[in-house]
């Protein structure tokens, strides 16, 4: 039998993310961050659904700071 996948506290993913607890609850909030779950009063998160939000998200900062350097010169624009 395959073994379930471990899952993440709040408080464990803040510390993963480096940010304040509090900052999880307003992405969740505002429908924005990694995916969640909720476990009876408790809210989880799946590594597998972290590494794909943070890899999303490594994305899109790359994809703006492309679009941010001035090819002409190689240099960045801000």
């Amino acid at each position: 039998m395959e073994r379930p996948e471990r899952l993440l506290t709040t408080q464990q993913m803040a510390e993963y993310l480096a940010i304040p607890v509090a900052t999880l609850y307003a992405w969740r909030h505002a429908g924005k961050g990694p995916p969640g779950f909720r476990v009876g009063k408790h809210i989880r998160y799946r590594w597998s659904d972290v590494d794909e939000w943070v890899r999303s998200q490594l994305h899109s900062a790359s994809s703006l700071h492309a679009n941010l350097v001035d090819p002409d010169s190689s240099r960045s624009l801000w």
